[in-house]
């Protein structure tokens, strides 16, 4: 019999999230398309279909970790599946370092190159090329107000620091079997969390330059903008845990996610460093020298 056997595998059930979670992100898609461009005779601007398309991926996440938490509490998560989950997440976060690491690549190359950008197989007495030339020689590019990096980029960059202090304290007392402490220090990491998006909302909301027009406005707006979904992300990770806790369904032995969470958590953090320096700090030296 299939049931007698003992093994350190876990053979998964057939499961209806994978193909929900499809549907799901396709609804999403379509409605973020919807909302910022009009699609199938639906007006630009409508924003019922994205937000239907969240719900459905709010749902398909609840019951599908629910079904993961069920299965690592009935046993199925032994040894050799935890640590292939380990390996799991460990490519995960890799796959999310590749995606940063192409996005840096391609704003150095365009602070360094960016002249090469700009119609360099033009002859040089072609007014479209020497009006891109002006345009271009300066990075950032002439017109464009960087953020006062020592304003509210060092006051997130201070908040996330202690955020992964105290995630580190959480995950140290919950190894302790202080689940009080870890309970208390995991509240303070998503409080941080959610002082660090709504610093950055504030931020936007003062920029004194768009996405659209520059390269270097582009950029900026991409890549703190993915960053800062990251951090809602690892935010929802870390609430998630919290309430694992609150409901004793994660021990000192057994807290997989919690060291998944804390993971991703000191990830958002170090993206976010590289980010400060290269991101704000620099284009405001540049912009003085």
């Amino acid at each position: 019999m299939a049931e007698d056997v003992k093994h350190d595998y876990h053979l998964v059930n057939p499961s209806p999230w994978p193909i929900f979670g499809a549907l799901a992100l396709i609804v999403l898609a379509l409605g973020a398309v919807i909302f910022m461009k009009g699609l199938f005779g639906l007006p630009k601007g409508s924003p019922w279909m994205m937000l239907f398309g969240f719900g459905m991926v709010a749902w398909v996440m609840i019951g599908w970790w629910r079904v993961v938490i069920k299965e690592g509490q009935i046993g199925d998560h032994t040894p050799v599946v935890s640590l292939g989950l380990k390996y799991g997440m460990v490519f995960f976060i890799a796959s999310e370092i590749m995606f940063f690491a192409a996005w840096f690549w391609v704003f150095f190359e365009f602070a360094i190159f960016h002249t090469a950008r700009v119609g360099a197989t033009f002859d040089v007495t072609n007014p479209v090329f020497t009006e891109g030339l002006s345009r271009f020689a300066e990075w950032p590019p002439a017109g464009v107000i960087p953020f006062d990096a020592f304003h509210l980029p060092l006051m997130n960059t201070l908040i996330l620091l202690l955020s992964g202090t105290t995630v580190t304290a959480a995950h140290h007392a919950l190894q302790h079997n202080k689940i009080d402490t870890a309970k208390l220090m995991l509240f303070l990491t998503i409080v941080l969390g959610l002082s660090f998006t709504g610093l950055q909302v504030l931020e936007y909301a003062d920029a004194q330059f768009s996405y659209g027009g520059t390269i270097f406005g582009s950029a900026f707006f991409m890549a703190t903008g993915f960053h800062g979904v990251h951090v809602v992300i690892g935010t929802i990770f870390l609430f998630i845990c919290l309430m694992r806790l609150y409901a004793k369904n994660m021990t000192a032995e057994k807290h997989l996610g919690f060291e998944f969470a804390a993971w991703y958590w000191h990830f958002v953090d170090v993206v976010w460093l590289f980010l400060f320096a290269f991101v704000y700090v620099i284009p405001q030296l540049v912009l003085g020298s």
